[in-house]
C-alpha cells in the first residue's frame, strides 16, 4: 500500500504546481482540494466566500479533505486555511505523509500580489494579510508537517527532486 503525500503551505507557496510534478515523478493522482471543491460547487472559491462565508467554506473543505485523504498512495494539495480545522490536521496526521512547502512573505507578494482570485487578499494590504497569515498559520503548519521544504523558486523540478529523494532516502516512497 502505497502512503499518500499531502501538501500544506500558505497560498501561492506552490503546493499545486510541485504537487502535480511530484505526482507524475511517483506515478500517482494528483488532487487539489480547492479545484475538487470548485469542480463540485461549480463556482469559484471566491465566489464562496463571498456569499457564503469562510466559515461555509471550511465546512465544504473538510468534508472534500476526509474524503481525498482516505484514498491510497495519492498527492494531494490543500488550499492554504485546510491547517485551521483540528479535524482537518488530525486527518492529513493520521492518514499519509505531510510536507509542508514554505516561502517568504517576498516571493508569495511576486507570485499572487495582484492575484484577483484569492478572497483573503481582496482586501487591505496583500504583504501585511500574507504576514499575518503566515505568522498565525505556521505553528499549525509546523504540527501537521512531517518533512519541511523551502520554495525559493516556482516549485521546479529541483524542488521536486529533493522531495523525492528525502522521501526514498526515508522509505515512504518506494520505486
Amino acid at each position: 500500500m502505497a502512503q499518500s503525500i499531502f501538501l500544506v503551505g500558505l497560498m501561492g507557496v506552490g503546493k499545486t504546481s510541485v504537487g502535480r510534478k511530484l505526482a507524475k515523478s511517483l506515478k500517482r493522482q494528483f488532487f487539489d482540494s480547492d479545484k475538487v471543491i470548485e469542480e463540485r460547487s461549480g463556482v469559484p472559491i471566491s465566489w464562496i466566500f463571498d456569499l457564503e462565508g469562510e466559515a461555509a467554506f471550511r465546512v465544504r473543505e473538510q468534508a472534500v479533505i476526509d474524503e481525498l485523504t482516505l484514498k491510497e498512495g495519492i498527492v494531494l494539495a490543500t488550499g492554504g486555511g485546510a491547517v485551521l480545522r483540528a479535524a482537518n490536521r488530525r486527518m492529513l496526521r493520521s492518514r499519509g505523509c505531510v510536507v509542508y512547502l514554505n516561502s517568504t512573505v517576498e516571493q508569495l507578494l511576486k507570485r499572487i500580489g495582484h492575484s484577483k482570485t484569492r478572497p483573503l487578499l481582496e482586501k487591505g494590504d496583500p504583504k501585511e494579510t500574507l504576514q499575518r497569515l503566515q505568522d498565525e498559520r505556521q505553528p499549525l503548519y509546523d504540527e501537521v508537517a512531517d518533512y519541511r521544504f523551502q520554495n525559493r523558486s516556482d516549485g521546479g523540478r529541483a524542488l521536486v527532486e529533493e522531495i523525492v529523494r528525502t522521501l526514498r532516502s526515508d522509505g515512504v516512497v518506494r520505486d
